[in-house]
């Protein structure tokens, strides 16, 4: 039975195609995660909204406006746990939400656009949550956002011009938290919107989730199908959220203090990667060479022409899965190998050579060499396609990220020295 129309009904069919394959209304299928990211986009443009009423972005108003907002508003703190707690799973759905696609070869053909725009939506995202970290103006936020502008700094000819300008001046100060608080409340929200609509009307020209060629293609009604689960699973995600804000508390320390700075410093945790891979990687690589190979890879990648029965099938094939299996025990082995040896034996100030090799080629020709030689071996055990190498690479890549996300957050004590 179809649901009855209402403003909410009448906007998802409008953003779905009429009829889906019955397939892809299975919930392991996609997981929901791009319905989430929608409905996680309209939470935080309510509670952000509602946020706006009280918050004023001044250095000297800022952080007591936040406590005047928790402890004097209705529901003020609870309006600002959902918001937080709503842009920290944002990030994380966003991050799965692509690689499904990629894993599910769900990058080809027409859906490369797809792909591309969600890119720029998931590069939004980080900005959205880096430019609202600053908002607060506490100790934590302050030092934080100059890490990653510092940071920034490192990036050759235009990296300083680039921080100043994003600071509105040598330091974190006042124009900075002005000029965050104009990208988080208008530039950001128009583009998200933007590229929201261009990234739906893309999903339904290509009608909508990929579905494997080699299944029987019985197409069944968006409404009530489809309509119904999303309608639950958008409960279901509020009713979490609201559970989470009501008993944790989004984080608040003292007030911002640009002549105190805590040990250790970290940029927020979703840039902890970048930040530990700096631990380790000169600047001109790890915010030049990295961030552009790693770029054209995923640009690269969907130019590539696949067996279209290959399409929407997760990991490609059944060998591929074995491969992208090894693929993450050896490059948790490879990083693991590689934090611990610059930690603690192969540190560049006992080579008597200049730093952009001790702390640039060496460490690089350390890490791709295994890499090369793995994904080598791979490709003759299995008799690997390409395309087969190229998930096995970006596994490698993508397990190396999140163990130095997790050894920068977790495992990085005074002066970002190792705790074990």
């Amino acid at each position: 039975m179809a649901i009855k129309h209402s403003t909410f009904t009448s906007f998802l069919l409008h953003i779905h195609p009429r009829k889906v394959n019955e397939q892809t209304l299975i919930f392991t299928r996609t997981f929901g995660l791009g319905g989430i990211n929608a409905l996680l986009f309209v939470i935080l443009a309510v509670t952000g909204l509602l946020l706006r009423f009280a918050y004023v972005p001044t250095p000297d108003q800022a952080y007591d406006s936040i406590l005047s907002l928790q402890n004097n508003s209705l529901f003020g703190k609870l309006i600002r746990n959902l918001h937080h707690w709503s842009a920290m799973l944002l990030v994380i759905t966003s991050f799965l939400h692509l690689l499904r696609v990629f894993y599910s070869n769900s990058i080809y053909y027409e859906r490369k656009k797809t792909w591309y725009y969600g890119l720029i939506l998931f590069a939004i995202v980080l900005a959205f949550n880096f430019t609202g970290y600053l908002l607060p103006w506490d100790q934590l936020s302050f030092w934080a956002v100059t890490i990653m502008t510092n940071i920034v700094s490192y990036i050759p000819i235009i990296g300083e011009g680039l921080a100043r300008l994003i600071r509105g001046g040598e330091m974190v100060n006042g124009n900075t938290l002005l000029n965050f608080y104009t990208f988080h409340t208008a530039l950001l929200p128009l583009l998200v919107v933007v590229f929201m609509v261009l990234h739906f009307w893309l999903i339904r020209k290509a009608k909508g989730v990929t579905s494997t060629a080699s299944t029987e293609k019985k197409m069944v009604d968006v409404n009530p199908d489809l309509i119904s689960k999303e309608i639950l699973m958008g409960l279901v995600l509020i009713a979490v959220l609201l559970i989470t804000a009501m008993f944790f508390d989004a984080p608040l320390l003292d007030k911002a203090n640009p002549l105190v700075s805590p040990n250790t410093s970290k940029s927020p945790w979703y840039f902890m990667g970048i930040q530990e891979l700096l631990i380790h990687l000169h600047p001109f690589f790890s915010t030049l060479i990295v961030p552009v190979i790693l770029i054209a890879l995923f640009v690269y990648i969907p130019n590539n022409k696949i067996d279209k029965d290959k399409v929407g099938v997760l990991f490609y094939s059944s060998k591929a899965k074995k491969m992208i299996l090894y693929s993450i025990i050896f490059s948790a082995i490879i990083t693991m190998s590689l934090i611990f040896a610059f930690e603690y034996n192969l540190h560049p100030l006992v080579w008597n050579l200049p730093l952009y090799i001790s702390t640039g080629f060496i460490p690089l020709f350390l890490y791709l060499i295994p890499l090369a030689v793995f994904a080598f071996l791979l490709k003759w055990k299995f008799k690997a396609d390409k395309m087969e190498i190229y998930q096995i690479i970006f596994t490698f890549i993508l397990i190396s990220y999140l163990l130095m996300s997790i050894v920068g957050v977790w495992f990085r004590g005074e002066s970002m020295h190792l705790i074990f």
